[in-house]
């Protein structure tokens, strides 16, 4: 464990298709809620991701670019897709197409977050792997700002925003 975080390993967890896995948050990012799968897959009980900040399964493969995105798109009140890679308790790895949303009290302020996630395509994960290699790259050279104008770069050589690119794998 590095602090709080354990070290990665090279062991990828999987999960059934069919699964899909569903957390929920505050507005903090804090776990409000977990199903099954989702506690399961991240070997945490319940009781130890309640609470907790949702980063909590973040792997430190993923560029922070990714997270800038999903966050921008979330406080805007649109939802997004994005692909991401979780890390377990124990170092494991397993990797999401997810779908988070805000959710909104009867005034239209969000009041959390909801995310469902099921399990990529192979296909897709080539991409994507190669992908975020590329941003975290760019980030260790020059920052978030280098990520983000990285994929700038790459996301209009294709005509897409980075949801289109991901609902297009």
């Amino acid at each position: 464990m590095q602090g709080n975080r354990p070290l990665p390993l090279e062991r990828e967890l999987h999960f059934e298709k069919s699964d899909i896995i569903v957390s929920k948050t505050d507005t903090k990012g804090r776990i409000t809620y977990g199903n099954e799968i989702f506690i399961r897959l991240s070997g945490y009980s319940e009781e130890e991701l309640l609470g907790k900040p949702h980063n909590i399964v973040r792997h430190p493969d993923m560029p922070r670019t990714i997270f800038k995105i999903l966050w921008d798109s979330l406080k805007e009140k649109r939802e997004i897709f994005a692909y991401v890679k979780n890390l377990s308790k124990e170092g494991s790895y397993y990797w999401v197409l997810a779908n988070i949303t805000p959710s909104f009290n009867g005034k239209r302020e969000i009041v959390g977050y909801h995310s469902m996630r099921r399990s990529p395509s192979p296909q897709a994960l080539e991409q994507i792997k190669a992908l975020y290699a590329e941003l975290l790259e760019c980030e260790k050279q020059g920052g978030i700002e280098s990520g983000m104008n990285r994929l700038q770069e790459i996301l209009q050589s294709k005509g897409m925003s980075y949801e289109q690119y991901v609902l297009s794998l």
